[in-house]
């Protein structure tokens, strides 16, 4: 028996009172799980002193040093030996732990650092002199006299030098760096008004500055903006759409990015509850359901949303790291994110990212840059007009000689220059048709530049549009097939298509189990017109095998209907007459989301004139 259980000897076990040491190693294993632990709870009592400038520096990935000057209200000498006391804090008073208004407040962190470290607090508050303290190992100093202007000092060396085992665990020194580096930036975040500096002393001297930010001014939404073009970039910030919203006494707050401004993995999600930076699966959940509708599978939204509520409707107590947090009404919560975002998104209209303008500059290779040679200034659009009617009596177009390519395909759009309705397009927000390109990709001209656009991607968000609005009124309309179109399957594939039937039905595809793993298709979508029916049930099929079982029905419903769209959508290769294409810019400016298409991708690019122009060097 005992070789089973090794633990378990043969005489009856003891119980023993651990002592204050080894209580405090093993509270450190569950707070201070590396250096940006140690970082994040240091910073966060900072924070909670009403700091407002606040001084980090490391040296070896926080392995040696972490150091974390701050210049709030301070502590008095008496405290000191407090502030180093298990379950000892001045943020709450134990009657009520659904009232916490603070980051920290289970007294553990400070005890927990001193036990596995060698720390030392130096510190000052108002009307008192300064003070500092040491404990290594959990040894504790005496208080003696120091000298600090105001604030708080905290200095921690030797990180798990108390228990080795624990040193055998850390990352190479860059990544623990790295893990420093994301946890100041999202608490510069969550603390706009709060300047921060982080520097590396691994080097010796003053270090490098790693990140630095300056407390911001302005509003809420100004000083957030501001902060979060300076630690997400300032594309994610001119990509990103205001959130505003509360419901039932909790309050949403912050930015989303457009889908086509999506990652390839989810690092650019900040979310956080009541200030506190938090990883929620029900936070998280509920931003990817929000984007559902607008991203392909592999691409992650990108956003940093504020969650403020009353400190009774959310318990933060659930963790020792305090990064989860329980909400009494999750189904408030989730739905308050997912129609937040929504709105916001309907409301972005047919807008898309600019970095697609960007990437789209930057594929250009002009000739190398020559000294720019004297040239007129380029003429009014007026001047322009004026010009052609002068020369318009005696203008003659001359033949075109020489051979064109036939692979290029570019169908002009030709309109009178004296056109008022052609002049007018060219004030919508897409412009007027002049081209299509290689049958794909619609050329049009605006007041101030011109747009590229793809017509199967743009057609193919409009269908899926149209097609959810008939599904949210009375169901999508179906039309019956003359000869049912019998599609051959495995049995296994036939049978997750049939379970599916209802649904199916529901979006004007009727189907019927034929025998074996044949299915017979009965109805398409009127919507899509003729369409091969094969290609489109293995296209749900394969929707249906990629999805997510624990999806809501809604959410796979319409993941289906967007695979349903691509059938009926405008073909690569199509060629377009002039009025389909400029119907087609018009129909995309009244269609909400119509700026990328079902998967997330863009579907049009716009180039400004400055633009294009500095291509050429004309500026």
């Amino acid at each position: 028996m005992n070789s089973h259980a090794p633990n378990i000897g043969q005489s009856h076990p003891q119980i023993r009172q651990l002592d204050s040491a080894a209580i405090n190693r093993i509270a450190a294993g569950e707070v201070v799980e590396r250096p940006a632990s140690a970082v994040k709870e240091l910073v966060e009592n900072a924070l909670d002193a009403r700091a407002r400038r606040i001084d980090i520096a490391y040296a070896d990935g926080g392995k040696t040093l972490i150091r974390v000057t701050d210049d709030g209200h301070g502590m008095a000498p008496d405290d000191l030996p407090l502030a180093l006391a298990r379950h000892a804090t001045s943020k709450i008073d134990g009657s009520d732990l659904l009232a916490i208004h603070t980051f920290g407040f289970r007294g553990e962190a400070l005890p927990s650092l001193g036990a596995v470290g060698r720390l030392s607090i130096t510190s000052r508050a108002a009307g008192h002199d300064a003070a500092t303290l040491s404990v290594s190992g959990g040894a504790l100093g005496p208080v003696r006299p120091a000298a600090l202007s105001q604030g708080t000092i905290v200095a921690l060396r030797d990180l798990f030098f108390a228990t080795p085992a624990r040193l055998k665990f850390m990352r190479s020194d860059r990544a623990e760096a790295q893990a420093i580096n994301d946890v100041v930036k999202r608490l510069a975040m969550a603390e706009p008004h709060v300047g921060f500096t982080l520097r590396d002393l691994s080097g010796g001297g003053e270090g490098r500055v790693v990140f630095r930010v300056e407390p911001e001014t302005g509003d809420l939404f100004d000083a957030l903006h501001n902060r979060l073009a300076r630690v997400m970039g300032r594309e994610f910030a001119e990509n990103a759409l205001r959130i505003e919203a509360e419901r039932e006494s909790i309050r949403l707050t912050g930015y989303a990015a457009l889908p086509t401004y999506s990652r390839g993995s989810a690092v650019a999600q900040h979310l956080f509850v009541n200030a506190r930076p938090v990883r929620d699966k029900l936070l998280v959940g509920a931003l990817r359901g929000a984007y559902a509708d607008f991203l392909h599978r592999g691409r992650h939204p990108a956003a940093a949303l504020f969650i403020d509520c009353a400190p009774r409707l959310v318990d933060v107590n659930v963790h020792p790291a305090k990064s989860e947090v329980r909400f009494r009404d999750p189904g408030v919560v989730r739905g308050l994110i997912v129609s937040a975002l929504r709105h916001a998104l309907a409301e972005a209209g047919h807008r898309a990212s600019t970095t697609f303008a960007g990437a789209t500059l930057g594929a250009f290779r002009p000739e190398p840059a020559q000294p720019r040679s004297y040239q007129m200034d380029r003429p009014s659009a007026g001047a322009i007009g004026r010009a052609f009617q002068a020369q318009a009596p005696g203008f003659a177009e001359a033949p075109v000689s020489g051979h064109v390519e036939p692979s290029a395909r570019v169908e002009p759009v030709t309109a009178p220059r004296d056109d008022p309705e052609a002049e007018e397009a060219q004030s919508f927000p897409l412009g007027a048709a002049r081209a299509q390109l290689h049958e794909n990709y619609i050329v049009a001209q605006t007041a101030d530049g011109m747009v590229i656009v793809d017509q199967h991607a743009a057609h193919e968000r409009l269908v899926y549009e149209k097609l959810k609005a008939q599904m949210a009124e009375n169901g999508v309309a179906a039309q019956a097939l003359l000869i049912p179109e019998i599609v051959e399957m495995s049995a296994d594939d036939a049978a997750r298509l049939l379970g599916f039937a209802d649904e199916l039905s529901r979006l004007g595809l009727r189907i019927e189990p034929f025998g074996g793993g044949a299915i017979a298709v009965r109805e398409t979508p009127a919507i899509l017109g003729a369409v091969d029916a094969r290609a489109l049930l293995l296209d749900v099929l394969d929707e249906l095998a990629e999805a997510d079982d624990s999806r809501s029905l809604r959410a796979r419903v319409e993941a289906v209907l967007s695979r349903v769209a691509c059938h009926g959508s405008v073909r690569s290769g199509r060629r377009m007459r002039p009025e389909e294409m400029n119907a087609l810019l018009r129909e995309m400016e009244a269609t909400p989301h119509s700026g990328q298409c079902n998967h997330g991708r863009p579907t049009y690019v716009e180039l400004k004139l400055a633009d294009i122009e500095k291509l050429f060097g004309r500026r």
